[in-house]
């Protein structure tokens, strides 16, 4: 089995939301099958890491098998929430677009769908 480094974006897509200093990003694979190799690898240790540039404390990650996804939610990572960020779209798809790009996963080739295989 052929397998490939790829930013998590070529296989999962986000959703992103806020509460105050609190982000939560959901993570879904495009294909089912690639779920178990980003829940051994989208940890809560590698979320909080992306995100401790903007001062966030904790992260924690809620699985979702039946669906599959998994929803992480990240404490004080809003540089003190929508009211006192400078930030433009700092609380919504850009969250989730940071997580997508900074992430690097391995999985097999065919978790990585055919309008997304790395060059």
């Amino acid at each position: 089995m052929n397998e490939v480094d790829v930013p998590l974006h070529a296989v999962a897509h986000a959703r992103a939301g806020d509460k105050g200093n609190r982000s939560n990003v959901s993570v879904i694979p495009y294909l089912p099958e690639a779920f178990p190799y980003l829940l051994a690898q989208v940890t809560e240790a590698r979320v909080l890491e992306v995100f401790a540039h903007k001062g966030a404390t904790a992260c924690s990650r809620y699985v979702l098998p039946r669906l599959p996804a998994m929803n992480f939610v990240i404490d004080n990572a809003l540089e003190g929430g929508v009211n006192y960020s400078l930030g433009l779209d700092g609380h919504g798809k850009s969250l989730s677009f940071m997580l997508l790009g900074d992430i690097v996963v391995r999985v097999p080739e065919h978790c990585v769908p055919t309008h997304r295989q790395p060059r």
